[in-house]
Formats: structure tokens, C-alpha cells, sequence
């Protein structure tokens, strides 16, 4: 009897370390709810390739930044650049491409193009009804992200209205903007053009249409960077290594492109 519990232990315990060794091997994402869908098709060819799985946590940029300080990530997710005060604490970001920011209404809305001023306008709350652009008789719902998201520091960066906006309601992540804007006649909001579907209408800006195009060539000036964010003097493990290599390497720029964003290299 004492020999068949010995053996089970013995059994039992070669089988939680296989599993501790599986989950060790992953290479552990975390951050950006912008970068799903990038992230998303790199780490399904990077496995495809190697056989070692990427996990994906969508936690918003700052989230991840702060997973990458405390060890709980391999590699930190940021649709902004790093702030000087999480350079200092040892970070540093490596662009892994340029994801424009669509400004988003609802279809049925018939405004199509706003320039960045106006934008700033609706959002600072000077400009509160549709028809003082051209739209419906109707009150604008402004929509957008929550504190610490990458897609609302790039916004509010671009069009200068940082810790001026006034939401009606702050959203926790990407998918949530486009549903709550796809459901509201009246509601405007900025979501990643990778992540936009046709439930809502992306409008031009300042007369440009958002497209891989334009935010290559500059024309497109809502736009902002994905960061993979690292920890300056502490290197990754073999496998997030590789992955590194792999997603910042000529190889990765079809895929990278066809997430609907520009490579960095």
C-alpha cells in the first residue's frame, strides 16, 4: 500500500511540474485593449512557428506597464509612448507600429467630417449639439475611455484636451466605445481603426480618410503608437526573447499590416 502512495505522489508530481514547465514556457503579454487584434495574429503565427503559446491579458496600457514593473508579464502592451516617470523606474518601449485613432458616430449620423479643432470642441463641451456641424437637432453623448488607457492619452494628446473632456461615459475598453457609440444616435467616440467594425461610421478628419495610407504618409494626424514595453536592465526569458525578435523583424510586417496597422520597422 505504502508503495502504490508512493508511487501516485511520485506520478501526481511529475505531472504539476510538466504543467508549472507549460505555464513557465508562455510568453506572457499584458496591456493595450488597442492591440488585441495585432497582438492577437502575432502570437497565433509566432505558436504556429514554434510551438511555445502567447498569452494576451487586456488590462489597458497603464495596467500593463505597471504588470511589467512588478515581474507579472514578460512584455507590457502600451498604445502610448512611456512617460518620463516610467522611464525612470527602468522601463523602456520599442514601437512596434502606428495605430490611427478613428473618431467614431453613429451610421444614421450625417456628419462625416470634423477637423481637430471642432473635435476638441464637442469634446471640451463648447460645441454640445449636432446641428452646430452640420448634424441632426440633437444632443452630442460624448464617449471614451477610462484614466490610464493608451487610446485616451493619445486623443487627448493630439487634440489638446487633456483633463478637459467632458464624458458622459468612460469605458474600459475599445470594444465597449464601438457597441455603446453602434447603439446611440447621438453618441461620438474614438476607438483604435484597427478594432473598427461597420455597426459604426469612422469619420474623416480635417478631410482624410484613416487608412494604413495616411497614417504612413502623416496625413492622418490622429494616430499615436503600440509600444511593447520591457524592463531595461533585465533581460526576458529564451522565449519571450524570441518572440521579441520575431514581432519587431521584417518577417512580422504582413501580419502586422493585415491588423489593420502600420509596422515600425
Amino acid at each position: 500500500m505504502k508503495k502504490i502512495i508512493s508511487l501516485l505522489t511520485a506520478v501526481l508530481l511529475v505531472l504539476a511540474l510538466a504543467g508549472c514547465g507549460s505555464k513557465n514556457n508562455a510568453v506572457a503579454t499584458d496591456g493595450s485593449t488597442s492591440m488585441n487584434k495585432v497582438i492577437g495574429a502575432l502570437g497565433e503565427a509566432f505558436e504556429n512557428q514554434t510551438g511555445i503559446t502567447v498569452t494576451y491579458n487586456a488590462t489597458g496600457s497603464g495596467a500593463g506597464i505597471q504588470a511589467v514593473l512588478e515581474g507579472r508579464c514578460d512584455i507590457g502592451l502600451s498604445s502610448r509612448n512611456l512617460k518620463d516617470e516610467e522611464m525612470v523606474k527602468g522601463l523602456e518601449g520599442t514601437v512596434l507600429a502606428y495605430d490611427g485613432i478613428a473618431i467614431i458616430v453613429n451610421p444614421n449620423n450625417p456628419v462625416s467630417d470634423l477637423d481637430v479643432e471642432t473635435i476638441a470642441k464637442i469634446y471640451i463641451g463648447e460645441i454640445k449639439n449636432w446641428k452646430e456641424v452640420g448634424g441632426n437637432d440633437a444632443e452630442i453623448v460624448l464617449i471614451g475611455r477610462e484614466a490610464g488607457s493608451g487610446t485616451r492619452d493619445g486623443f487627448e494628446d493630439i487634440t489638446d484636451t487633456k483633463d478637459k473632456c467632458d464624458y458622459r461615459q468612460e469605458l474600459t475598453s475599445t470594444g465597449d466605445v464601438i457597441t455603446t457609440v453602434a447603439s446611440n444616435p447621438g453618441a461620438i467616440g474614438y476607438a483604435s481603426l484597427a478594432s473598427v467594425k461597420d455597426t459604426v461610421k469612422a469619420l474623416k478628419v480635417d478631410g482624410v480618410v484613416a487608412s494604413e495610407e495616411t497614417i504612413k504618409d502623416g496625413s492622418y494626424v490622429v494616430q499615436r503608437p503600440f509600444v511593447l514595453v520591457t524592463k531595461k536592465d533585465a533581460a526576458l526569458s529564451e522565449n519571450a526573447q524570441r518572440f521579441f525578435d520575431y514581432i519587431t523583424s521584417e518577417a512580422a510586417n504582413e501580419i502586422i499590416s493585415g491588423a489593420g496597422v502600420v509596422p515600425a520597422n
